[in-house]
């Protein structure tokens, strides 16, 4: 026997997604490596959530997420939060090696992972440019490209 669910098509603007998104820290991070696997893994955003459609994460530079996003750069960001909201987020990454770029999203709380701070060697920033984004929130959900 099959289930009919009825939901409603919500108009979220970006704006809107932005503020719902600042408490969010976490996502599922997929990445699709040479072999066509998808790989997922958590990854934190450092707080960095003045949603505009982008994503900033640090990570190091021999890691698989790396050599997966120089072969596709094409990456999923999965987030949920309060109040029953779940993201869905695609994009394109980008690897930025920058000092001074990396400078403008560091957060003195990362020394937890990278303890040279931006001296860590190895250290690299993704930016994750947002090209469509889907939400779920209750019995509303909706999508736009960014």
């Amino acid at each position: 026997m099959l289930y009919a669910v009825k939901t409603f098509m919500a108009t979220k603007k970006i704006n809107e997604i932005s503020k719902l998104m600042r408490k969010l820290d976490i996502c599922t991070f997929t990445t699709q490596s040479s072999r066509g696997v998808l790989n997922s893994r958590p990854m934190s955003n450092n707080g960095d959530v003045e949603y505009d459609g982008n994503s900033y994460f640090f990570t190091y530079e021999g890691s698989q997420k790396i050599k997966d996003i120089e072969n596709n750069p094409q990456v999923s960001l999965s987030f949920n939060g309060p109040k029953d909201l779940y993201l869905a987020i695609t994009g394109k990454a980008k690897i930025i090696r920058s000092r001074n770029k990396m400078e403008d999203h560091w957060l003195p709380e990362l020394k937890q992972w990278f303890e040279k701070g931006l001296d860590t060697p190895g250290i690299v920033l993704l930016h994750v440019k947002a090209s469509r984004m889907q939400y779920w929130q209750k019995a509303k959900q909706g999508e736009f490209e960014i």
